[in-house]
């Protein structure tokens, strides 16, 4: 492991493998770079690229500052991009998608190309008020330290079944998820934001070559938002996985990901 300092001092911890051109993972909700599912990507692209997988602030080794901003979260992927001396492609899954478009501006011309997978931005306004009921719901949880609840509403609020939320919260593994608790704000308060519409105009000045993915047996809207992406942006295509969740398996993505940062 080693570490980076972002501008305003927090350490960023990230590790890399491999040897090639520089992929950067970025993780979603509840994530660090020790996940397996990012452990397990990385390792499929390290054949071809230096991978560098990182603990997004507030999570795992890295440290923390407050208040927090997006505009810090930013700052962290360019300390990475600095750290890496040189262009660097990025890939970002989930809310980690949504990181990735923010950071496109400040990264600048050390920018190669940008993949996402699933960004849940969502445009249909039938599902806003319980987005919005989530978030409400959200802050006086972490605000009185009931970690634990704030993770089970966040499964409840991706369709986790509560009894299979039980079994979790009794699971070794649920005071690691507890101590992520925090960031679930940092990814839907203050990323993804009240209205979660798709940021077509934020998006629209964006020229690098990307990649919208995602996965055919997912949410129908990720697809709609993957497609809503790609027509506001002037170089980008949206591809649809077949058989894949939102838990895409990295033996299919691995692939298409290595495809798209080598093509022409």
């Amino acid at each position: 492991m080693q570490t980076v300092q972002s501008r305003d001092g927090t350490p960023i911890a990230y590790e890399h493998t491999g040897h090639g051109p520089v992929v950067i993972l970025v993780v979603g909700a509840l994530c660090t770079r020790t996940t397996a599912g990012a452990q397990d990507l990385a390792r499929r692209l390290a054949a071809a690229f230096t991978v560098i997988t990182y603990d997004r602030r507030g999570r795992g080794d890295s440290g923390d500052t407050t208040p927090y901003s997006v505009h810090r979260e930013v700052e962290d992927l360019v300390a990475l991009v600095d750290a890496a001396g040189g262009p660097a492609h990025l890939y970002g899954h989930s809310s980690g998608g949504a990181l990735v478009l923010e950071a496109v501006q400040a990264i600048g011309e050390r920018l190669g190309r940008l993949a996402v997978y699933e960004v849940p931005y969502d445009d249909d306004r039938t599902g806003l008020p319980d987005w919005q009921r989530y978030l409400a719901d959200l802050e006086p949880l972490l605000a009185g330290g009931r970690r634990g609840d704030a993770v089970a509403r966040f499964m409840q609020q991706v369709g986790t079944p509560a009894e299979q939320i039980d079994g979790m919260r009794r699971a070794p593994f649920w005071a690691a998820l507890e101590a992520l608790a925090p960031t679930l704000a940092y990814d839907h308060a203050f990323l993804m934001g009240p209205e979660r519409a798709v940021p077509v105009a934020r998006v629209a000045h964006v020229a690098h070559r990307t990649l919208l993915l995602s996965g055919g047996a997912s949410f129908g809207f990720m697809r709609d938002t993957a497609l809503a992406l790609a027509r506001a942006m002037p170089n980008a295509s949206a591809v649809v996985l077949p058989g894949q969740t939102h838990d895409v398996d990295a033996a299919v993505l691995a692939p298409v990901l290595t495809d798209f940062f080598t093509g022409a």
